[in-house]
């Protein structure tokens, strides 16, 4: 099959590889769309320490079943041709955490595009228990959206929001506009975004941004969130960048007992203004990934139309995937996500 592989720093090329044999538990899966996640340009750049070439990232996916392994065969839900996503983070499902519907938190767990091959391929083979078949209602464009969709429903939980809060939310990539969009299905009314990029911006502000903040235009975002919070500072703030500069600006921004999510992982360190979290009582947590139960939320949400992408979402050849890693990187411009096809598979 065809993969694209990346093989060190700001290198990915296209290259002829083996098709995946699914074992006795395992779907082989036809990509026909792959996401480009934030966390792999990080990767792309060399600066993931989860990611070391050679390796197929992507782990946003959709497709169509091509193969069955006997046993998963065995259980009569999958058939040949049917189509479905999957949540990537393997799982042993026997430890604590998984036990206790925290699947994310298992030590053994395996990302594909970090420690298993990923959908950036024509095929893709994965344990079935981790395959869901997509609803006739959605297309798999759509589907292809669950998995980044899952992370901004879990970041959105783990801010504990109630519906008179004032969020906000840093970062108008993929998992900022699906975060906000998590958010407003806690009732939440009053969102403040922020982002370099204009045009993202645009997209935030018709999913339901109350107020737009864009730094690149000479706003300083501290002060902006004081003055449209009237000097009290947000209730929860969702850090979706990564840096080091944004991860202060949420802490800085919550008010006294407000809450902190960092979910970007941009950058592996940063320095953080801990006495004054301290004084304030800001509590600051991480976001990784996705529960089970996130990633059925996910899905169900996207059926009834409550989050997912639609504006600046780019389908590309899955030969053109180093260029827009990129574009990605330098001006994402209007682009919200870009999905490779590898080999008309969709």
């Amino acid at each position: 099959m065809q993969a694209l592989i990346y093989e060190g720093p700001q290198e990915m090329a296209i290259r002829e590889t083996d098709k995946p044999v699914p074992g006795e538990d395992e779907i082989l899966i036809r990509v026909a769309y792959s996401g480009i996640c934030g966390s792999e340009l990080s990767g792309y750049l060399g600066r993931n320490s989860l990611r070391k070439p050679p390796l197929i990232f992507g782990h946003e996916f959709s497709g169509t079943i091509a193969e069955i392994g006997s046993r998963a065969e065995a259980e009569g839900r999958w058939r040949i041709g049917q189509r479905v996503t999957a949540n990537p983070l393997v799982t042993c499902g026997q430890c604590e955490p998984c036990a206790t519907g925290r699947q994310q938190l298992c030590a053994s767990r395996k990302l594909l595009s970090a420690a298993l091959p990923g959908s950036n391929a024509e095929y893709v083979k994965i344990p079935a228990a981790f395959v869901y078949a997509v609803p006739d209602s959605i297309t798999l464009q759509q589907a292809a959206m669950t998995e980044p969709a899952a992370c901004a429903i879990r970041a959105a939980e783990l801010a504990a929001l109630k519906p008179s809060d004032t969020v906000l939310i840093v970062g108008m990539g993929p998992i900022g506009l699906l975060a906000l969009q998590a958010v407003r299905q806690h009732g939440v009314q009053d969102v403040i975004a922020v982002d370099m990029n204009a045009d993202r911006l645009q997209i935030a502000s018709k999913l339901g941004a109350r107020h737009i903040v864009c730094p690149g235009a000479g706003v300083d975002t501290l002060e902006e969130v004081k003055r449209l919070t009237g000097g009290a500072g947000v209730n929860a703030a969702i850090d979706a960048v990564g840096s080091g500069a944004t991860r202060k600006q949420c802490v800085l921004a919550c008010k006294g007992g407000g809450r902190t999510v960092f979910t970007g992982l941009h950058e592996e360190e940063s320095t953080l203004p801990i006495n004054i979290a301290i004084r304030n009582e800001v509590t600051m947590t991480g976001a990784f990934a996705y529960s089970a139960t996130n990633f059925r939320t996910a899905l169900k949400w996207i059926e009834e139309g409550r989050i997912g992408l639609a504006e600046g979402v780019i389908e590309a050849p899955l030969e053109e995937g180093g260029r827009w890693f990129e574009t990605l990187l330098k001006q994402p411009g209007h682009v919200s996500k870009v999905l490779l096809i590898p080999g008309g598979g969709a």
